[in-house]
């Protein structure tokens, strides 16, 4: 009989323990709902997208905080106070059943510390996810860490049981992970990411050939890289994504500000987590997977940070105005989608528009295209749509920045006010 209490005490442990890993994502999976449990307390429930668009709740936990590691980054490091408790596998598993069952979660996502060898905590982990696939039938998403050092046949059967599979990579360089996380090797993070690539394509061809072959985490795998806590550059930091994406097919690498929590002479002293930072490097992520960029294009070794200001296609498209401004009449698919403010759908409706006959700028409104930012770098016919034209006073930049017409905000890492703006008396302020 498990006891709910204690188990519940576990819970708001590890829960809390775990929400600083933000590669927890859910997409590119379907199983069965033939034969099981399928689908889809607010603890450890965090919120992610499926590939459909749909809104997915997963139970985001630790499997123990109990870590031999002693890097300086993590809350569960080796060195740092707190009680220390751990799950069984028969725990997880009711715990991600009667979730399910009450409608709080559709699918479960799964780390731990290393408690003991890399071995031997990468088996309590494929345990519990198979006790939940063979014994509880649960067909629910899921998606399981790996740990760094694990063999090679543990990353193997973690697949076969989990829709997605990622180890964190963390720190951009492996001097920097010698320096905050001396425990850790960059081989023994690289070695299972290794794996995992070579079982995804190898089970990818499998079932072109036979629908009925075994899957391996056919959600693919990602990773997660942590921001500001360590000196390297974006240009650094986003030179690693491209090569993960070109050599291990990642679906996703995530990007964590760093959030200091807690006393240690190697980190650095912030005043505010480097929120701006980590959504620049999202968008320019974004630009490297769907939009053909490279990072030589983005940044190099005279600009090796992203634009504060500016997002990082805005930023590309003024630094190369030899280009701009392009006739949306006759740019190609690929040069559409480098004018900022233009996406993927926006750049498929105008070649389909332009099929029938030739654009200017009032159709582009009627197409839905939002040209607020895109109108600065675009002809339609021949005439310009920008407002004025540029001059030595006012340049794209002024008209860019102007163009978002925002009221000062607040720093990006305070909650904002309900009642700001109303008198002292109102808002019941002493």
């Amino acid at each position: 009989m498990v006891d709910l209490t204690r188990l519940l005490a576990k819970l708001e442990i590890l829960s809390a323990a775990a929400r600083y890993d933000a590669s927890c994502a859910s997409s590119g999976s379907r199983r069965s709902r033939d034969d099981g449990v399928v689908n889809g307390l607010p603890a450890g429930v965090c919120h992610s997208w499926s590939a459909d668009g749909r809104c997915i709740s997963l139970l985001k936990v630790l499997y123990t905080n109990r870590c031999r590691y002693d890097c300086a980054y993590c809350v569960n490091r080796r060195s740092k106070d707190g009680p220390r408790v751990s799950f069984t596998p028969h725990e997880v598993a009711e715990l991600t059943v009667n979730f399910y069952r009450r409608n709080y979660i559709e699918g479960l996502f799964l780390s731990s510390g290393v408690f003991s060898t890399p071995d031997e905590t990468m088996e309590e982990l494929v345990e519990a996810v198979r006790l939940l696939r063979e014994e509880y039938r649960f067909n629910g998403y899921i998606h399981l860490k790996l740990i760094p050092g694990a063999d090679s046949r543990l990353v193997e059967q973690a697949g076969r049981y989990a829709d997605r599979v990622s180890v964190n990579i963390e720190l951009p360089t492996a001097a920097s992970l010698r320096q905050f996380a001396p425990d850790k090797s960059r081989e023994a993070v690289l070695a299972p990411m290794r794996t995992a690539d070579a079982l995804i394509g190898a089970a990818a061809g499998e079932r072109r050939r036979s629908p009925r072959a075994l899957r391996f985490a056919p959600a693919g795998q990602s990773t997660q890289l942590i921001v500001g806590a360590t000196p390297e550059s974006d240009r650094e930091i986003l030179t690693l994504s491209e090569a993960l994406y070109r050599q291990m097919h990642l679906r996703r690498v995530y990007y964590s500000a760093y959030v200091p929590i807690g006393s240690d002479n190697r980190l650095p002293v912030l005043p505010a987590p480097p929120l701006l930072r980590e959504h620049r490097l999202y968008q320019a992520d974004w630009l490297l997977r769907y939009y053909g960029f490279a990072v030589s294009e983005l940044l190099d070794e005279a600009t090796p940070h992203l634009d504060v200001h500016l997002d990082p296609k805005a930023a590309w498209a003024l630094r190369h105005p030899e280009i701009f401004p392009v006739e949306v009449n006759r740019a190609d698919y690929e040069m559409l989608l480098r004018v900022p403010g233009l996406g993927v759908r926006s750049a498929r409706r105008i070649l389909r528009a332009r099929r029938v006959g030739a654009l200017h700028g009032d159709d582009l409104a009627r197409l839905g295209v939002v040209i607020k930012r895109a109108r600065w770098f675009l002809t339609a016919g021949g005439r310009y749509l920008g407002e004025r034209a540029m001059s030595a006073e006012v340049t794209m930049r002024d008209c860019l920045l102007a163009g978002e017409n925002r009221p000062a905000a607040p720093p990006i890492h305070q909650q904002l006010a309900l009642f700001a703006g109303l008198p002292a008396t109102v808002t019941g302020e002493l």
